[in-house]
């Protein structure tokens, strides 16, 4: 697969960069994708949720009422999940929302996933994105000039630029 290299304006340079079978050509995984994603949003669950159970209110241990004679159900403490203030039944617990996906799952998603962008042609590769000085100003006409100003994207560079320190900060839409 072919991909046209265009300029910072926006203008095709009338040359094109072949894409690697390897990695843009793979057969899209749609499971794997699902896997891949699944465990990321897993990490970032914090999992410190919390309620007191039955044992661990603080209160008396102490039968509340005798076993009959008051005509209403027996009750033997204060900290039954039954009564206001009482314990919860299988609350929640701190726990740890992490899990694993192979080493090979993720590079296969991550192959699927740059498959799937490139048979949509939503790769652009754009030749000498550099600045005099980076300003915003020039970096949001630049994203405009591609037709990206208002959609969410990805930046690959093969070298690092200073441009890229600022990406997050200005564009919410635009990482690195």
């Amino acid at each position: 697969m072919k991909v046209a290299i265009v300029d910072i304006n926006g203008k095709e340079t009338g040359r094109t960069v072949a894409l690697d079978k390897a990695i843009f050509g793979v057969e899209p995984n749609e499971h794997a994708l699902y896997l891949d994603v699944k465990q990321y949003l897993a990490h970032q669950r914090q999992g410190t949720h919390k309620a007191k159970e039955r044992a661990e209110i603080v209160g008396s241990t102490r039968k509340i009422k005798k076993q009959k004679g008051t005509g209403t159900a027996r009750a033997g403490s204060i900290k039954n999940p039954l009564f206001r203030g009482g314990g919860r039944v299988f609350g929640p617990r701190v726990r740890s929302y992490n899990h694993k996906v192979n080493k090979n799952v993720k590079r296969l998603a991550r192959k699927s996933a740059f498959s799937l962008k490139a048979q949509q042609k939503n790769i652009t590769v754009v030749e000498d994105f550099q600045f005099d000085a980076p300003k915003t100003k020039s970096f949001q006409a630049a994203l405009s000039a591609l037709g990206i100003s208002d959609k969410k994207s990805l930046w690959y560079w093969v070298q690092p630029i200073k441009m890229c320190f600022y990406l997050d900060v200005t564009s919410p839409k635009q990482r690195c």
